[in-house]
């Protein structure tokens, strides 16, 4: 048996999980939540049978959102021990709380690309923003991009519904060495927005504007930011996503241009619009391979949970029939609601996940850490 004890400066209400190399690197694994023996104290014995022989390990409060730090508030490495030690003693001084604290000096340069950019599609305009690594311009790099709808809402303070804050969580991203994305976000069209974000059903918005919108992010907007921005232009570089309706356009953009996009980050998507999931898809001769990350909460309603697993289904039936290749991964958190708040939890993983092949497992993070302050 195996004996980790733990003394934490930092006391609050979450209960207090390790996680390693021994348990896939779950960072809520009930069945290795530290027992408390006051405010600062914990504890957990583990039988050796279950551990390598060198144990790589870290602290998180419920996820890794929640994950330990060191007292200047940087990233940690894994913490290693032989299991023939047999008890071992940990100090943690600081944690993160829903992934703060967010550092300044990694924040993304917000600039604006258009106030006004044309849409000939719809002869109409629209502002466009363009996230970029925080040191996009001192490096030579080229970038993988992700286009978002519903900019009003990602990162702008004041929005009326919150926002998902994607300004902080790629500074996490920048921070843990895995920021390189350029995010394309446009803001929707307010009253237009719904007609936009319909495919092509009248019944829910009479003289939707889908196709259109789609053709315009494609066939005008991408060749616009690969000729201004140093872009990664293939396919394999490329995603598209958004929540709700926005998660709904990006799954038509997805399956009518998977040439284009080969990454699509899918929130609380508005399935209803679909109900029987008769989305149009191009049949090309050798499918693409085509990652999704979908997310929905438990407290969206009854149907959204379910919807998501009926299109999970779908997901593999299109595989079957050789019209894809596709790698998704489901994300449900119980406790989630429509609402930016939980979008924005959510985007790190979806970062993660879809461009850095990652699973939320900290082996071979290397921290930047080149600015410890007291």
């Amino acid at each position: 048996m195996m004996r980790f004890e733990l003394y934490s400066e930092e006391s609050d209400d979450r209960p207090i999980f390790i996680t390693g190399n021994f348990n896939n690197w779950d960072p809520k694994d009930s069945i290795y939540q530290l027992t408390k023996l006051d405010p600062q104290h914990y504890f957990i014995e583990i039988e050796d049978a279950v551990l390598p022989d060198i144990t790589e390990y870290k602290f998180t409060k419920g996820g890794w959102e929640n994950v330990e730090l060191d007292k200047y508030g940087n990233i940690t490495p894994n913490r290693k021990v032989s299991k023939s030690v047999k008890k071992v003693f940990d100090i943690i001084e600081k944690w993160r709380l829903n992934w703060g604290p967010f550092k300044k000096e990694y924040f993304p340069i917000a600039e604006i690309i258009s106030e006004e950019f044309y849409i000939p599609q719809l002869e109409r305009y629209r502002k466009v923003w363009a996230l970029l690594p925080y040191d996009y311009y001192v490096s030579n790099k080229s970038y993988p991009v992700l286009y978002l709808q519903d900019a009003q809402n990602l990162f702008n303070e004041g929005s009326g519904y919150g926002n998902w804050e994607i300004d902080k969580k790629l500074s996490i991203l920048a921070e843990y060495g895995r920021g390189d994305v350029i995010v394309i976000a446009i803001e929707h069209g307010s009253e237009e927005r719904i007609k936009e974000y319909i495919f092509d059903n009248d019944n829910i918005a009479n003289g939707s504007e889908g196709k259109k919108y789609i053709r315009f992010i494609t066939d005008t907007l991408k060749p616009f930011v690969d000729e201004h921005y140093r872009t990664k232009r293939d396919r394999d570089n490329t995603g598209i996503g958004g929540s709700s309706l926005g998660a709904l356009i990006s799954i038509y953009s997805g399956f009518l241009y998977p040439e284009v996009y080969s990454k699509l980050l899918i929130f609380s998507p508005s399935l209803w619009v679909e109900p029987n999931n008769n989305f149009p898809m191009m049949n090309f001769r050798i499918p693409f391979k085509t990652k999704i990350y979908l997310y929905g909460g438990g407290q969206e309603g009854s149907k959204m949970v379910k919807r998501i697993h009926v299109f999970e289904e779908y997901l593999k039936r299109w595989e079957k029939k050789n019209l894809f290749d596709f790698e998704f991964k489901t994300s449900i958190n119980p406790e989630g609601t429509h609402s930016e708040f939980y979008w924005s939890q959510e985007f790190p993983r979806a970062i993660e996940w879809l461009y850095y092949n990652n699973t939320e497992n900290p082996v071979e993070v290397k921290p930047q850490q080149k600015s410890i302050k007291n």
